[in-house]
């Protein structure tokens, strides 16, 4: 049986930003995704939004990776032709209360997030003639991007540097042996000295295979979904524009993003799945989506908007549990940690939001913690 010095199973935007980093100093790196194509899933079905860092834990992963993420992102799509804008957002605050704005902005600083401003109404709407409130806080290093191509612009450099990326390629069983791990996968075996979880929805059940300590961190699917505005509507919005988030939340709420192609994206909602693979079952109505837009935009009604795409995000957090929420108290980490009892194997559990701003950085990270165990 062929070994190879680092096996990465998922091939969405981290497992591809990880084998592209990994790849630089280590020859025999393989990819293992499940599906047809790379970053089919999670990776690609989200607003595509360049996060701040302004809602994490000060001090927790998910600071202090967003935060580098947000420049290694720009400067990656700077340097390899990845379509983007740095437009910025606001955070819109519906009354004259602006304690949570203030939070907001504070918790943001803590994390090294440079730029934010609370501005008045009248400065908010020069920008958003659109939208109502009383005061908002100025974002300056939000930015959105085309997330695909991101994640094949990760997995191109990859294999440019040797990397080996392999598709319809289930993990089925794995092993530990002496010399590392026997992975077991639709498309043969193959050992791995180093073999990292990057499985997204699936990381859970990677973990399950080797019988790991790390399994009891239970991946709960939390099904998002998006409207998109009629043609004549797409005016409304020039950028991103947020609410507050909510303290007990599954998402930052409700928010509107002008894409990269001008077309305005309303989502994503956020409510618990039984299936990894639900994207379409019993769909929420367009009403919900005019009742979660009239905080931030009055005027919406039923005919502006038509159902999008959906997408799924790996929660950490039971339906029913007090934990879970965007108040930068009760939002569950990011797990990326070494395994108890198999040394020569990491996971990376609960890759949420902003996983698509942090794929830069998780790899940096996620490179030293595999340099050591290839030492």
């Amino acid at each position: 049986m062929d070994q190879a010095n680092i096996v990465i199973i998922g091939g969405g935007v981290i497992g591809c930003a990880i084998a592209r980093a990994v790849s630089k100093t280590h020859s025999d790196v393989f990819v293992l995704e499940a599906l047809p194509k790379i970053g089919m899933v999670t990776s690609t079905r989200n607003s595509g939004v360049i996060h701040s860092g302004i809602y994490y834990t000060q001090g927790s992963l998910k600071a202090k990776l967003c935060v580098r993420g947000n420049v290694l992102t720009y400067e990656f799509c700077k340097a390899h032709g990845v379509p983007f804008r740095n437009c910025g957002k606001i955070v819109v605050a519906p009354s004259e209360d602006l304690h949570g704005l203030e939070t907001l902005k504070r918790n943001g600083e803590a994390n090294g997030v440079e730029g934010l401003k609370i501005i008045d109404r009248a400065a908010f709407r020069k920008r958003e003639p659109h939208i109502e409130g009383h005061a908002a806080l100025e974002v300056p290093s939000t930015g959105i991007l085309s997330s695909e191509d991101l994640v094949k612009a990760y997995a191109r450099l990859a294999t440019d540097q040797g990397a080996h990326i392999v598709t319809n390629a289930k993990v089925e069983r794995l092993e530990p042996r002496a010399t590392g791990v026997r992975v077991e996968s639709s498309v043969g075996e193959i050992e791995a000295r180093c073999l990292i979880n990057s499985a997204g929805l699936y990381a859970d059940e990677i973990a399950a295979m080797l019988d790991s300590k790390a399994a009891e961190h239970k991946i709960y699917p939390v099904r998002g979904e998006y409207c998109e505005f009629v043609r004549a509507r797409q005016d409304w919005v020039r950028g991103l524009v947020y609410p507050m988030p909510h303290p007990k939340g599954l998402s930052l709420g409700l928010h509107l993003t002008k894409t990269l192609h001008g077309t305005v994206l309303l989502g994503p909602t956020a409510r618990y799945v039984d299936d990894k693979n639900n994207y379409e079952k019993n769909r929420d109505s367009i009403e919900m989506f005019v009742e979660g837009a009239k905080g931030l935009l009055p005027e919406v009604t039923k005919e502006d908007l038509v159902l999008a795409y959906s997408g799924i995000r790996p929660k950490l957090t039971a339906p029913g549990t007090a934990k879970g929420g965007h108040d930068s108290k009760s939002a569950p980490d990011f797990i990326i940690q070494r395994d108890a009892d198999f040394g020569g194997v990491i996971h990376l559990i609960g890759m949420e939001s902003p996983g698509l701003t942090s794929a830069g950085a998780i790899a940096e990270y996620v490179s030293g913690m595999a340099n050591e165990i290839l030492a």
